[in-house]
């Protein structure tokens, strides 16, 4: 599997609520304009802009902005960064989080797109399962086809 989505499925989505996740999912179907990549805020995460309005943001941010209805620049770079952390912490390396964040910003946007919609949608359904993502070993994963050695 590719460095970006073990980081995302075991770094990220355990951080994201559900309703981050959908907001997430409606961006990426329809390719909204405030779904950023190579920043994580619009404006950036300047000092001087910590208290103006998102106009756009990066997946995780968005989850943030839209989802939890977080509305600064600041509020948003703050959650940005708990969410790197926490998932840095999750798997047990430094700067982890830059595998996907690399990914999601050097990725032409429309297979972007499509690649992340489809673990967001994964994760959803997870949930909505209520399937937990760590199999114990020799069990398959029935979203993933594969068997945890």
């Amino acid at each position: 599997m590719e460095s970006w989505r073990t980081v995302w499925r075991e770094g990220f989505a355990p951080s994201l609520s559900t309703a981050g996740l959908e907001a997430l999912r409606e961006a990426l179907i329809n390719h909204s304009e405030e779904l950023s990549q190579g920043s994580t805020t619009t404006p950036p995460p300047l000092m001087c802009v910590q208290d103006w309005p998102v106009e756009a943001a990066c997946a995780v941010g968005y989850c943030g902005w839209r989802g939890e209805g977080l509305e600064t620049v600041g509020e948003v770079e703050e959650y940005f960064a708990r969410c790197c952390f926490e998932a840095d912490q999750r798997l047990g390396e430094p700067a982890a989080c830059r595998w996907f964040l690399n990914w999601f910003d050097d990725t032409p946007r429309e297979e972007m797109c499509a690649e992340l919609l489809s673990e967001v949608e994964l994760e959803l359904e997870r949930r909505q399962r209520k399937i937990q993502p760590v199999f114990p070993e020799g069990v398959e994963d029935p979203f993933l086809g594969f068997t945890v050695a």
